[in-house]
């Protein structure tokens, strides 16, 4: 009990006390009169001098430096802190001096420093945000500010210091409330934007560049040698389809994020559809020297859509005949297990046997543009979006992709998909 509550406590002792007086006051003098003992002006009298004696000896509230449990400030103590505990956002309640009130668990995890009791600037050790504080008390006025962290990752945060009044009319807030809004997901948002942007804008710039150069040579010096010509129309023929299949794979790329929150459902056979894409790639195969072989069960059964299984798949084993041609040999196990959580799972592993990746390159792997060697990959018709496609589809399946990789072993990438059915044997 705190030295304001102990004061309420005797005040409320003092009233009980006063109505106790008056009341007996009264049953008396009224006794007196009624059995004749005293007249009833007197009577009146002697209860009225008693009663006033007894006002006049009870301190007033203002005097005596109490205020009334109506006014006796709320905040305080357990009430606030339930407040602002169920709240969805890191939020802090600070009192007049800038000292910590109450806060809650997402609070403690931005600033671990916090402290009942102490200053805020103990724990956030940002001007901005103190001078903040002080503003919102001077003006009574809620205050918005942004700031940055840059250790020990880059975040954004936008902090609403909303003042609050705990009577209406009262000249100067009771507290205010800090509340933190976590802007990293759209600064990032924007950061990958402007990326994609810039990269799109220049993947496209290289051929389109090299068509305008060729169209100008065959326009001019070019113009009546027939070798030349016929060089340069198979590199702007290559080019072109350079550019068709980056549009093509944006254009997949932004209709499969358009569907993301719709999992497909229709029942699919991972056999066929993985024996149809290497039937497809065989030319390939034979041009680069390897070899593909394919283990698999009768079916494989997920639910998923057919078209954009065929593309995930396609991706993934162009890559390893491209980029691990210097194994001859391309693996591709199907396979059905269990998750963690025991639901029957597909899984598709495509393995090859060429130089394999750096451990720093994996983890951005499917990174929109992201490339390991940009120019090996643009001599092979890469367009830094493959892997890109196939993790947005498998998101969209309610998949997942794992890579596994050592510099010199080849690399794995292997294929994770719900599986709707156990696979007949």
């Amino acid at each position: 009990m705190n030295l304001d509550e102990g004061r309420i406590v005797k005040r409320r002792s003092e009233r009980r006390g006063l109505h106790f007086v008056i009341a007996a006051a009264s049953i008396v003098f009224a006794g007196l009169a009624i059995v004749g003992a005293l007249a009833v002006g007197y009577a009146l009298a002697g209860f009225a001098i008693i009663s006033a004696v007894a006002l006049l000896t009870l301190p007033a509230t203002e005097e005596a430096g109490v205020k009334s449990p109506v006014a006796l400030p709320q905040h305080a103590g357990e009430p606030l802190d339930a407040l602002v505990a169920g709240l969805p956002d890191p939020v802090i309640a600070l009192d007049r001096n800038g000292r910590v009130l109450a806060f809650n668990g997402y609070a403690r995890s931005l600033a671990p420093a916090l402290r009942h009791a102490e200053p805020v600037s103990l724990a956030l050790r940002m001007p901005e945000l103190i001078e903040a504080v002080g503003r919102a008390y001077a003006d009574g006025e809620e205050q918005r500010i942004e700031y940055s962290e840059r250790v020990p990752l880059d975040r954004w945060f936008e902090v609403v210091v909303v003042p609050v009044k705990h009577a209406i009319g009262a000249a100067r807030p009771e507290f205010v409330f800090m509340t933190f809004h976590d802007l990293t997901p759209l600064r990032r948002i924007d950061e990958m934007r402007a990326d994609f942007v810039a990269n799109a804008s220049h993947e496209l710039r290289t051929p389109l560049a090299a068509l305008s150069g060729f169209i100008d040579t065959l326009r001019g010096s070019a113009r009546d040698d027939a070798a030349a010509r016929d060089r340069f129309l198979a590199i702007m023929q290559q080019q072109a389809h350079r550019m068709a299949r980056l549009l093509d794979d944006l254009l997949s790329l932004s209709r499969i994020e358009l569907n993301a929150h719709r999992q497909p459902d229709a029942p699919v056979d991972l056999v066929p559809i993985v024996r149809q894409v290497v039937d497809g790639l065989q030319m390939l195969a034979r041009d680069r020297g390897v070899t593909v072989q394919v283990q698999a069960a009768n079916a494989l059964i997920v639910p998923g859509d057919h078209d954009e299984l065929i593309r995930v798949f396609e991706n993934l084993i162009e890559n390893a005949l491209k980029y691990g041609a210097a194994g001859k040999r391309v693996e591709i196990t199907l396979t059905q297990d269990r998750s963690a959580d025991g639901s029957p799972e597909a899984c598709v592993a495509v393995r090859d046997f060429g130089p394999g990746i750096a451990p720093e390159h994996l983890p951005r792997l499917t990174e929109r543009f992201y490339r390991v060697d940009v120019r090996e990959s643009r001599a092979q018709g890469g367009t830094g979006l493959g892997l890109a496609l196939v993790k947005h589809i498998l998101n969209r399946h309610r998949g997942r992709l794992s890579i596994e990789s050592k510099p010199g072993a080849g690399a794995t990438f292997s294929v994770f998909l719900p599986a709707s059915a156990a696979a007949p044997g």
